[in-house]
């Protein structure tokens, strides 16, 4: 009796951590990769976490891989203080009516503050990317790039950069966590799994947007 109590109760504690260990988020405030090249991204084969992030009305959005309708292709930037993002949102302008037509949703994920997901873009972007139809969000907690394992320390010569400039970093993940996302493309199925996958530590080199629609012919349903 004795050795199957205690058999009992070492399996007991396997199941609860086993249980903490699975539960538990990717990476908290604080904990994140000291660079963008050690980060551990989700990758293709992965199924994606629930995660919150805002609108631009500062409303929370809820991303639920159990609830999709449609598969998403999901793009995430730095932030409209960057001129490398701001020429990958202009030059993914010609693609992304075709990427909806074939079904997809289209989210923007940006770690700048609510407030600044579209006005801190610059003109000729903010043109650009005028009437097509796509989301973009606020990251600024880090919830989408906690999941995504994309979120590292941001340098302090990033920092520097962005008060030399005089750019309105405040309330942005940068401001708020110290921290910052590795810009990313997912595309997501309908059951939540990662199905394509761009991640490059060099925040200058970035998916082309005849790459992105080559992705999204191979994983479309029509």
């Amino acid at each position: 009796m004795g050795l199957t109590r205690k058999f009992i109760n070492v399996m007991f504690v396997l199941l609860l951590v086993s249980t903490l260990c699975v539960s538990a988020p990717r990476a908290s405030a604080g904990e994140f990769p000291a660079s963008a090249e050690l980060i551990t991204p989700l990758k293709v084969g992965d199924s994606v976490p629930a995660f919150t992030v805002r609108t631009m009305e500062n409303e929370a959005f809820d991303f639920g891989p159990s609830s999709l309708r449609r598969p998403v292709v999901l793009i995430s930037f730095r932030g409209g203080w960057c001129p490398y993002c701001n020429m990958h949102l202009s030059e993914l302008r010609t693609v992304i009516p075709d990427i909806r037509a074939m079904g997809f949703d289209v989210l923007f994920i940006s770690n700048d503050r609510p407030e600044l997901l579209y006005s801190s873009l610059k003109n000729e972007t903010q043109e650009d990317i005028e009437g097509l139809d796509y989301t973009i969000l606020s990251d600024a907690d880090l919830n989408a790039a906690s999941a995504l394992g994309t979120a590292f320390r941001r340098p302090d010569a990033l920092v520097n950069y962005l008060e030399e400039k005089g750019k309105d970093y405040a309330g942005s993940s940068i401001d708020k966590h110290g921290a910052l996302a590795v810009p990313a493309v997912y595309i997501i199925d309908i059951d939540g799994l990662i199905v394509f996958d761009y991640v490059n530590a060099d925040y200058k080199v970035r998916l082309s947007e005849s790459e992105l629609l080559e992705a999204a012919r191979r994983n479309s349903s029509k």
